[in-house]
Order: structure tokens, then sequence, then C-alpha cells
């Protein structure tokens, strides 16, 4: 059996945000701040969970939580998370709901270097003006990028908490929603509604995306393409692979493959 090097835990703090290396699993606790704040996973994944619902982090995408917003970040895989605040000033900018966004090439350059080892130390920081410079330019590209549809809402109605909680237990879970809605006491046309209504979403994307956000954890531990794909409820590889790369733009495989060239160790610049 080879032979994993486990990852060290490390924490940095400073005003303007920080940075944690975790290993898989580790959950902050719930907490609230005054400002609002974007997370980055340079390497791993992340999922973020507010009241509203689940967001989940993979590579090149940035994930928004306004302020006042109870949440838990989660790491799938060991994690090297980024986090940066933003004044009211910048965040009225961009939504005041949760979000996830995709991280241009510039933007994830900036959001490396404004949560790297410069910020460790007061000495070597960024100046105010340049920090804001930078803070200006990042919220610029996530105004321009696409928003992604790796927000899981949380539904309200017992009826959709029901089904939510049935298909997140068991995601490869193919009963219609005609057969779901016995289950649960609701007709078809009852729970179509609700989902339009609650989610913003057909029951059919809301299950996909459900699966997508499981898939993405599965990957990050270690998971194939194919033990993912039948785990997640789809019949065959093939139709897993078009679904994955129809929303994160890159097929599983590659995805795993671009996760383990940004490894843990590597990605400690200065150690």
């Amino acid at each position: 059996m080879p032979f994993r090097r486990q990852p060290r835990q490390m924490s940095h703090i400073w005003p303007s945000g920080g940075r944690h290396l975790w290993p898989s699993g580790e959950t902050s606790p719930a907490q609230t701040h005054a400002r609002g704040h974007l997370v980055y996973a340079a390497s791993g994944v992340l999922t973020v969970h507010t009241e509203r619902g689940t967001s989940i982090v993979p590579a090149n995408r940035a994930a928004w939580t306004p302020a006042g917003f109870t949440h838990q970040h989660r790491a799938h895989g060991d994690t090297d998370m980024r986090i940066v605040f933003l004044a009211s000033s910048l965040a009225r900018l961009i939504p005041d709901r949760p979000a996830v966004f995709l991280a241009s090439d510039l933007a994830r350059e900036v959001l490396l270097a404004l949560t790297g080892p410069r910020n460790y130390d007061a000495a070597s920081a960024y100046s105010r003006s340049a920090r804001w410079r930078l803070l200006r330019v990042l919220v610029d590209e996530l105004r321009e990028a696409d928003e992604q549809p790796l927000h899981l809402p949380e539904p309200r109605d017992d009826r959709l908490r029901a089904i939510a909680r049935m298909l997140d237990e068991n995601p490869a879970e193919n009963a219609t929603l005609d057969e779901l809605g016995k289950r649960t006491g609701a007709s078809t046309r009852t729970l179509s509604r609700l989902f339009r209504d609650e989610l913003g979403m057909s029951f059919y994307e809301w299950r996909t995306q459900l699966r997508i956000y499981h898939a993405l954890v599965l990957l990050a531990d270690g998971h194939d393409t194919t033990q993912t794909a039948h785990a997640c409820g789809w019949a065959n590889p093939s139709s897993f692979i078009a679904a994955f790369t129809n929303v994160i733009g890159t097929t599983p495989g590659r995805y795993r493959t671009d996760r383990r060239t940004g490894a843990w160790a590597s990605r400690i610049p200065g150690e």
C-alpha cells in the first residue's frame, strides 16, 4: 500500500483574510462575520453551509458569503483554504446572497497574492492602497464572471426537505418525482411547483446539482470516475462525464489530474 504523507494543519489569520491548511474532513465551527468574505480552495474542495443552502467550491471557483450569514466550512480532500474579507463598499457590488463564481486566471492570482506568505508579517504586507487596488481588481473580475450552479439551496417546505434528505443520503436513488411524491404525500404537480417557487429550478436540475456536489466530494476523497458515477446515480460513466463536464467545465478525469498537480505540499510557498 503506498505511503501517503499526512498534511500539516496550519492557519494564518490577519484582519483582511486568512489561510487554513486542513486535512480532509476538517470542519469549522458555525460563525458569523460583520464583513462578507470570499473563500477559495487552492487545493482540495470546500463546502460552505448557510441557512440558505450549501455551496460546493471546487478548483477555480470562489464562494461568496455576505455579512451576517451564519456559516460553516468543511474540507473534502486535503484543502488549502484561502479567505478574503470585503469592505461593505466592495461587497455591495456583488450579490447579497451566497453564490459561487468562476475564478478567472487573474482572479485566482489575485486571491493567491492576497492570501500568500507576504501577508503573514505586517512588515512585508501590502500597503493599504495596494491591497485596495488588488481587491478592486478581484471584485471587478467576479462581476464579469459567470455565476456557477454550485449552490444547492435549502428547501423550506417539509415535503421538499424530506425528499432532499432521502436523496442526500442516497444520491444514487433514481425514483421519479411521482414516486417520491407518493412517499411524502404530495402530487407531482405540487412538488414541481414547490421546486420552482422555493428553489428556482426543476426537480431534475436540482437532483443533478446534488449529484455533482456528491461527485466532487467523492473525487476529492480519491474515488475514480466509474466508482463516482455509480455512487451518484448515473447509469454509466459516459453519462456522468457529460453531466460533470457541462457543470464544471472539464471532465472528471482531468479534474482529478489537475487536483493532483496542485498537491498539498507544493501549495506551501516558502516552506
